[in-house]
């Protein structure tokens, strides 16, 4: 059983969709399995169907305003770098509503509504074909990984809308009882699960550089604060979920080809730049064809 397996990263997905691009439209891989934390979860529905030029045009159409209904940060440029500053109105403005984070993604769940048809989920959920995401359950302190062929429709909107969930910038959820948000909180890359699902060669796309290259500017604000807190315990989790994944494929035996990122694309993953995302997707698409993997 074949898997493709794509990382958490935000903005960075377009690398991934490049890179998913070129192993299944000229490698011509049939993958059995797909799994995806975050911004890998809103690609591979898409990748699954083979709806390759429809989920490139929507990933790389995105703004701002396409992901937060309530937007907790401005975009500064400083030195070159974008960098975030607090939106103090609009966090106030959350917060006397009762709201429990700085901002809310509404506007990425009628997204996905507009994206994901159901026609496309019946699909997927007739076909032999595996989807899974993962999100983290807050309230049970574990990581769950919701297949498509589990779930309703609506349920598995929730699920990728959840799995992309980056609190407290973006919306906490509540289902079934629990408080949930996204998946890369507690799983960046589920390779282990795949195994486990019985995966016996996985291609990995990982969002981030196979080694630390990034020295980040200092905290200027809050959310810089938070943003770089964030990203020190992100990547020590990217960096057991690779470990205990290699070990995992050692023991069951199988093949493992990980894609990771030439350079540091961005150290704010949050920032949705259309041109910059197009360019990401075909610096993916070039990436993997040139990668040694393929040759």
């Amino acid at each position: 059983m074949r898997a493709l397996v794509i990382s958490g990263g935000g903005s960075k997905g377009a690398f991934a969709g490049g890179i998913a691009q070129y192993l299944l439209e000229e490698k011509k891989h049939n993958y059995d399995l797909f799994l995806g934390t975050s911004t890998g979860s809103l690609l591979i529905s898409h990748l699954a169907l083979g709806k390759i030029q429809t989920i490139k045009k929507a990933f790389t159409s995105v703004n701002q305003s396409s992901i937060f209904s309530t937007n907790p940060f401005l975009i500064v440029n400083s030195k070159g770098e974008e960098r975030i500053k607090i939106n103090h109105f609009n966090v106030l403005k959350n917060f006397i509503r009762g709201r429990k984070t700085f901002g809310e993604s509404f506007n990425l769940k009628n997204l996905l509504v507009e994206q994901l048809t159901e026609a496309a989920f019946t699909q997927l959920k007739q076909s032999q074909k595996q989807v899974v995401v993962s999100v983290a359950n807050l309230s049970a302190n574990t990581i769950e990984y919701k297949a498509l062929k589990d779930c309703t429709y609506a349920d598995f909107l929730d699920w990728i809308w959840i799995s992309c969930n980056f609190v407290p910038f973006m919306s906490l959820v509540t289902k079934d009882g629990c408080e949930y948000a996204d998946g890369g909180l507690g799983c960046i890359i589920p390779i282990e699960k795949a195994i486990r699902l019985g995966a016996t060669h996985i291609d990995a796309i990982l969002l981030d550089t196979e080694f630390q290259h990034t020295n980040r500017m200092h905290a200027r604000n809050p959310f810089d604060t938070l943003g770089t807190v964030f990203n020190f315990i992100s990547d020590r989790i990217e960096m057991q979920n690779m470990h205990i994944g290699k070990l995992v494929a050692e023991d069951y035996k199988a093949t493992l080809k990980v894609y990771y990122t030439p350079r540091v694309l961005t150290t704010n993953s949050l920032v949705f730049n259309q041109p910059q995302m197009k360019a990401w997707w075909e610096e993916g698409y070039e990436y993997a064809k040139n990668h040694p993997h393929n040759q």
